[in-house]
């Protein structure tokens, strides 16, 4: 890619060749300017000090706590697990799906509804958590990759 520019009035005197040629002469001293600094830096960022560290102990853990999932179907009704509910109900079967043991505003409820499930429903159940101190909530969607694969 080769180009002459003609000077002011086309004298063939100041004809200039363009280069096309990449310099790489400033790429070359950059990177040996950084090869420099981490060689360098390198041993710097290593710990010298020999240790003979102890062991982990660490007690067994115990099982994660069953999550609890609220579902509402597209007409309406509402379940604690596998387990029938009403909006009134709700907090006295959450309460009781949680045995009193766990701590409702460090607890995630997750809810699941159907796709077809009106808005209103599922902010009814919303407000009902808020009001009762439930404002971990996480939402349950079916995965885009997997529902792509089953069909």
């Amino acid at each position: 890619m080769a180009a002459k520019l003609a000077g002011p009035g086309g004298d063939p005197r100041f004809h200039i060749e363009q280069n096309s040629e990449i310099n790489v002469t400033p790429f070359v001293d950059v990177m040996l300017v950084l090869l420099i600094i981490f060689m360098v830096a390198a041993p710097l960022a290593s710990v010298s000090v020999k240790l003979d560290l102890p062991p982990a102990m660490t007690k067994p853990t115990t099982t994660p706590p069953q999550p609890v999932y609220i579902s509402i179907t597209r007409d309406g009704r509402y379940y604690i697990g596998d387990y029938k509910t009403s909006l009134e109900d709700l907090p006295a079967d959450l309460s009781k799906s949680l045995k009193g043991k766990r701590d409702p505003t460090k607890e995630r409820i997750y809810i699941r509804a159907d796709k077809d499930t009106q808005y209103g429903e599922f902010m009814d159940v919303m407000v009902v958590l808020q009001d009762y101190g439930y404002y971990s909530v996480a939402l349950i969607g079916l995965d885009q990759n997997k529902a792509k694969g089953a069909a």
